[in-house]
C-alpha cells in the first residue's frame, strides 16, 4: 500500500505562505483606509459650517451676503448672540444661520439660553413676550433683542388675498451687530410744521432696521441745518414753505447737504414755495395730477402709475429683479434742456399721460381741454454743489401700506435705496429678507401618470434587469474560467 504524505510539500507551503501575506497585506490596507476616513471625518467635522453645508435653495435661504461678511470681518469688540430656545425647539433654518455667523468671526460667540433653565433672562433686554428661537444680540453696554416674528415676516398679499413669508434672518442680525458696534449713528432729521403725515409704520421699520436715528427738525425755529444731520427728509406736507425755509434748505444742500423730498399734490396747497427749490436746477411742476393713458403703465386706476424706471443707483436694484414701484396720485415734473447734467430722471410715464389740471376735483379720466400732455418725470435725482443731493418724489402717498403691498414692496424698497444713496451706502443695510412662498409645478394627469409608471414601474424593472443580467454574466464567466 503506497503511504500517503500527510505534510505539505514545498509548493502547497508556499502558496499557504502566499496567501497568508495576500490576507495581511488586505488586513493593514483596510485598516488604514478606515483609519484614513476616520481622521477625515474628524477634521470635516471640525470644519465651520460655511465650509462643510452648501445652499442649493432657490432664495439661497442658507446663505450669507458679503455685506454681513464685511460687517463681522470688520469686527474689533466681541459680540455675543444669545440664542433664547427650549431644548428640542431649535428651528433648523435659524440654527444655520447662526453656525455661519459663528464661524466667520472669532469675536462671535453664540450662546444657548434655555427659558426653562433661564425663566428671567429675556426681561432685562425686551418687555416683549419672547418666543422660542428669538435673538439678543449683544456688545459691552449695547444691546438689540429680534423677535422670532422680526426674524419670519409676515405680510399681505393684495393678489392672493392671503399672507407671503419671508426669512429675514441676516438682515436683523446683520443690522443687530452694527448696530451693537456703532456708536455714532447716521442722524435723519424728518421736517415737521407743514401738515406732514406720520411716516407710515413699515417705512419707519426699515429705517430703523438700517440703524438710522430719526430726529424731528422745524425749521421754523432755526438758524441753520443741525450739524449732526447726515439728510433731511420731507415727507407727505399739506401746507406750502416759506421763502425763509425753502432758502435754508436751498442753502444747506449747496453746501453739501442730503435732502429726500415725498410731495405731491396737496388739497390744501400747491407748495408752490417748496417745489420752487427745484426751479433752480432747471425742474419745473406742472400744475393737477397725472393721470395714464397707456393701460400698460397703469394699474387698478389711471392714476396709480407705474413708471418707467431709468437706470441709477437708486433703481439698479428694482430693475435686476423686476420689480414695479407704483406712484399714486403724482405731480408731473419737467425737467428743461438746460440742467446742465445735474439732473437724472429716475422714474417717467409714457407718451400717452397728462396731468388733470383740475387736481383733486376731476370728473373724470379721459383728457380734456386745458389738460397737459406728458411724458412726465415722477422722481428726481440732483447733484448740487459740494456733493449735496436731492432725490425728490412726486407723489406723497406711495409708501402707504396698500400702496406699497401693490407693489410687493417695492416702493418702500426704492425710498430705501433713496436714503442709503445719500446718507452712503453701508455695508449693514440693503440685506432684503427672502421669500418662503412656494412655485409649485402643475402638470397634466396625463403627464402624472407617466411619471407614476415611469418610476414606479419601468426604472426599479430597468435597474433589476441590469442587476440580473450582470450577475449571470459573471457567472458564465467563472463558470468557464473553472
Amino acid at each position: 500500500m503506497k503511504k500517503q504524505n500527510l505534510l505539505p510539500d514545498a509548493k502547497q507551503r508556499g502558496s499557504s505562505r502566499q496567501a497568508l501575506q495576500g490576507g495581511s497585506y488586505s488586513l493593514i490596507t483596510t485598516a488604514i483606509v478606515l483609519a484614513i476616513f476616520i481622521v477625515l471625518n474628524i477634521l470635516v467635522t471640525s470644519l465651520p459650517a460655511s465650509m462643510t453645508k452648501y445652499d442649493i435653495s432657490a432664495s439661497k435661504l442658507y446663505s450669507i451676503t458679503s455685506n454681513t461678511k464685511v460687517v463681522v470681518n470688520g469686527l474689533t469688540e466681541d459680540v455675543t448672540i444669545y440664542w433664547i430656545v427650549q431644548s428640542g425647539e431649535e428651528d433648523a433654518v435659524i440654527e444655520t444661520l447662526l453656525d455661519k455667523y459663528d464661524s466667520l468671526s472669532d469675536h462671535i460667540t453664540v450662546v444657548k439660553k434655555n427659558p426653562d433653565v433661564y425663566p428671567t433672562f429675556a426681561e432685562q433686554y425686551t418687555s416683549k413676550a419672547v418666543q422660542n428661537n428669538s435673538l439678543v444680540v449683544e456688545c459691552g453696554d449695547r444691546s438689540r433683542f429680534i423677535g422670532y416674528d422680526d426674524i419670519y415676516i409676515q405680510e399681505p398679499d393684495l393678489y392672493s388675498y392671503s399672507y407671503s413669508t419671508s426669512f429675514d434672518g441676516e438682515g436683523a442680525i446683520t443690522s443687530a451687530i452694527d448696530y451693537v458696534v456703532t456708536e455714532e449713528l447716521p442722524q435723519l432729521y424728518v421736517i415737521e410744521g407743514h401738515g406732514e403725515q406720520e411716516l407710515p409704520a413699515t417705512f419707519q421699520e426699515q429705517i430703523e432696521k438700517e440703524n438710522m436715528e430719526i430726529n424731528t427738525l422745524s425749521l421754523l425755529t432755526v438758524d441753520e441745518i443741525p450739524e449732526d444731520a447726515d439728510a433731511l427728509l420731507i415727507y407727505s406736507p399739506s401746507t406750502d414753505f416759506s421763502q425763509e425755509e425753502v432758502d435754508l434748505l436751498l442753502d444747506y444742500v449747496e453746501n453739501g447737504g442730503k435732502l429726500l423730498v415725498m410731495a405731491g399734490p396737496s388739497q390744501e396747497s400747491n407748495l408752490e414755495q417748496l417745489y420752487g427749490l427745484l426751479s433752480h436746477y432747471g425742474v419745473e411742476a406742472s400744475d393737477g395730477i397725472v393721470v395714464e393713458g397707456d393701460r400698460s403703465h397703469y394699474t387698478v386706476q389711471p392714476y396709480i402709475l407705474l413708471p418707467t424706471l431709468s437706470s441709477h443707483a437708486i433703481t439698479d436694484p428694482l430693475i435686476e429683479e423686476n420689480y414695479y414701484p407704483n406712484m399714486p396720485l403724482s405731480r408731473g415734473l419737467v425737467v428743461s434742456d438746460d440742467s446742465s447734467g445735474s439732473v437724472t430722471t429716475l422714474l417717467t410715464t409714457s407718451e400717452e399721460s397728462f396731468s388733470k389740471v383740475a387736481d383733486y376735483d376731476l370728473t373724470t379720466y379721459e383728457k380734456e381741454e386745458g389738460d397737459l400732455d406728458g411724458p412726465f418725470a415722477l422722481a428726481v435725482a440732483i447733484d448740487c454743489s459740494n456733493d449735496g443731493q436731492i432725490v425728490w418724489f412726486s407723489s406723497s402717498m406711495f409708501l402707504e401700506d396698500m400702496y406699497n403691498a401693490l407693489s410687493s414692496g417695492s416702493n418702500s424698497d426704492l425710498a430705501m435705496n433713496s436714503l442709503s444713496s445719500l446718507m452712503g451706502e453701508r455695508e449693514a443695510m440693503a440685506i432684503r429678507s427672502k421669500s418662503l412662498n412656494y412655485n409649485y409645478l402643475s402638470i397634466t394627469d396625463s403627464t402624472a401618470s407617466l411619471l407614476k409608471t415611469l418610476m414606479i414601474g419601468v426604472f426599479p424593472l430597468a435597474y433589476s434587469g441590469v442587476g440580473v443580467f450582470v450577475i449571470l454574466k459573471r457567472r458564465r464567466t467563472q463558470y468557464e474560467a473553472s
